[in-house]
């Protein structure tokens, strides 16, 4: 499987004032962006082809890595008209798509083994395999619980769960979404997912232990800031 298809075209509302000038994957971590972080663990994936499907301040994108040569990959682009979703964009590439392939998403930032995630992918036959991370959540209130006469039976505060995240990283088989995309037509991926596990198809979750984070935020920008410039090298993985 050589092939990864990102979707690097969201507003990235939640990041503002940032970006209104610069597309989300092209927020710099350290000395590089978002972006080129994901795609060099990619490569040393052994994925050596990429489509951008792009939409926002997606010239910019383009002008940054260009054909991909500087990074030893060949980057194309599907650019959207008006925003499709995270799932959405692959209706419009269809034809363009291996078998199987990577999907991210271009906010992405972790250090799992995408080559492991591939691998699980085929072994298993799946139609979908999601990348998964396990995380605690930490309740902002103390949490009560009552009987159904308003007693109170339970008081935590602040109790922490742990929760089965998708990381916005998944195998996708072709042939399996096919049905479920229509070319221009907006789509999200939990919905994608959820209408193909109704139809009983075969979707896996998948995870490492490795480092994740979801750009979404100011604070989570900041955390990701930290994660990079502690963990330089696991960054920097090596090609395969």
């Amino acid at each position: 499987m050589k092939q990864a298809v990102i979707v690097a075209g969201g507003k990235g509302s939640r990041l503002l004032p940032y970006t209104a000038l610069l597309p989300k994957p092209l927020m710099p971590l350290g000395d590089r962006p978002v972006l080129e972080l994901l795609l060099e663990g990619l490569r040393a994936a052994g994925i050596t082809d990429v489509i951008l499907a792009v939409n926002h301040l997606g010239h910019l994108l383009e002008a940054f890595f260009g054909d991909g040569a500087r990074l030893g990959l060949s980057i194309t682009y599907s650019v959207e008209d008006d925003e499709l979703g995270t799932a959405g964009p692959l209706g419009l590439l269809l034809h363009r798509l291996e078998p199987n392939f990577v999907f991210a998403n271009g906010d992405l930032l972790t250090t799992l083994d995408t080559a492991k995630m591939v691998i699980a992918h085929e072994a298993l036959g799946a139609d979908a395999t999601i990348g998964s991370y396990r995380r605690v959540v930490r309740s902002e209130f103390g949490v009560l619980k009552v009987d159904s006469e308003m007693r109170l039976t339970a008081y935590h505060e602040k109790p922490e769960y742990e929760q089965l995240i998708s990381m916005g990283l998944y195998v996708l088989r072709r042939d399996a979404i096919r049905p479920y995309l229509v070319p221009g037509s907006a789509l999200d991926m939990p919905t994608l997912m959820e209408n193909m596990r109704r139809d009983d198809l075969r979707i896996y979750c998948h995870g490492q232990d490795c480092i994740w984070l979801d750009i979404g935020c100011p604070q989570d920008f900041a955390e990701a800031q930290s994660l990079v410039l502690q963990n330089r090298d696991a960054f920097s993985p090596v090609r395969k």
